[in-house]
């Protein structure tokens, strides 16, 4: 092979990963089509169902979004008999690049708490900061990657850790992807899919405005779930530009990279929010915890894990004046 015949693919393929990389994620120009002029009880329904749909995406795009998720969902890995296993599942719900930055870190910081190499997924698009494009978060994707994670795990001893990051409403998470996709997911949907493939040793993390709403119908005895607000109460943080929401930065950036328990964290979480809200003359978020008396079981067995020294936070602070 000569020198040209050998550069010349190299350099092709260069190219492409670059492409890859510097993939932006797509913009809001308009407002969802999904629910204008509806009932509020078909909404309701509508958002029960997990709805979704799409419009204007290349089919190109398509098969893009079928093989990022297709490779993720195959580099699984099985549980381990005998090990309470953690299954990391980190999702962004849309589009504004904030969302997929803290999914991403969210991720990592996860997998690490919950010794879960290999056995964590993201799904979060681009993050408009020249990271590879991952799988969009999306009701499908999600329906997707929850059904395979059952497939690999013992249920009756592992655990799915799910942290999700959006916009929010009274009804539950909201999807968007750009002008392409539209979607929500209730309180209703989330618990009929993860009850229907069994999974109930759970930890939901939740940032998102109104996210509280899930509280009622998720807490169970082997299930831990942490809220950025109230059912009736915004949060903050989600400017597009951000690394962080007001939520994920104090929960997940500072607090879980502590070597102390979940209700600790949740609770020094709490603490340095109401402090970012009263600095920034905010009403307050009030995020919600509920920790079922069979969830501190197996939070022992994985916080037992936890790794040796506290890690430090990373990116930009949702508060500037945190830092």
């Amino acid at each position: 092979m000569t020198l040209r015949s050998f550069a010349l693919p190299l350099i092709a393929a260069l190219v492409a990963t670059a492409a890859v990389a510097q993939e932006m994620p797509p913009v809001h120009t308009e407002g969802s089509p999904l629910f204008g002029g509806a009932s509020p009880e078909l909404v309701q329904a509508l958002a029960d169902g997990g709805v979704s749909i799409e419009r204007g995406m290349t089919p190109a795009r398509r098969l893009a979004e079928h093989r990022r998720l297709e490779a993720s969902l195959a580099a699984l890995k099985p549980q381990r008999p005998g090990v309470v296993d953690a299954y990391v599942l980190t999702i962004a719900l849309d589009s504004d690049p904030v969302f997929a930055r803290e999914a991403r870190e969210a991720g990592r910081v996860l997998a690490a708490r919950y010794d879960a190499a290999g056995r964590a997924l993201t799904l979060a698009g681009a993050d408009g900061k020249g990271g590879p494009a991952l799988a969009m978060g999306s009701p499908a994707a999600i329906d997707a990657a929850l059904a395979r994670i059952a497939e690999l795990m013992d249920r009756s001893e592992d655990v799915l850790v799910l942290y999700t990051t959006s916009h929010g409403a009274p009804l539950g998470l909201a999807y968007n992807d750009g002008d392409q996709g539209y979607g929500a997911i209730s309180p209703t949907r989330l618990w009929t899919v993860l009850s229907g493939l069994g999974i109930g040793n759970r930890l939901l993390l939740v940032s998102a405005c109104y996210s509280g709403v899930f509280v009622p119908m998720l807490q169970s005895d082997t299930t831990a779930i942490v809220t950025a607000s109230s059912a009736d109460r915004s949060s903050f943080g989600c400017q597009a530009e951000n690394d962080w929401t007001f939520f994920g930065d104090a929960l997940v950036n500072r607090a879980l990279r502590k070597r102390q328990p979940l209700a600790t964290a949740a609770a020094e979480a709490q603490a340095t929010i109401a402090g970012w809200e009263r600095r920034e003359k905010l009403d307050a978020s009030r995020p919600q915890v509920a920790v079922g008396a069979g969830a501190t079981r197996w939070l022992a067995a994985l916080e037992a894990r936890m790794p040796a020294t506290n890690g430090a936070p990373v990116g930009r602070p949702a508060v500037e004046e945190a830092r």
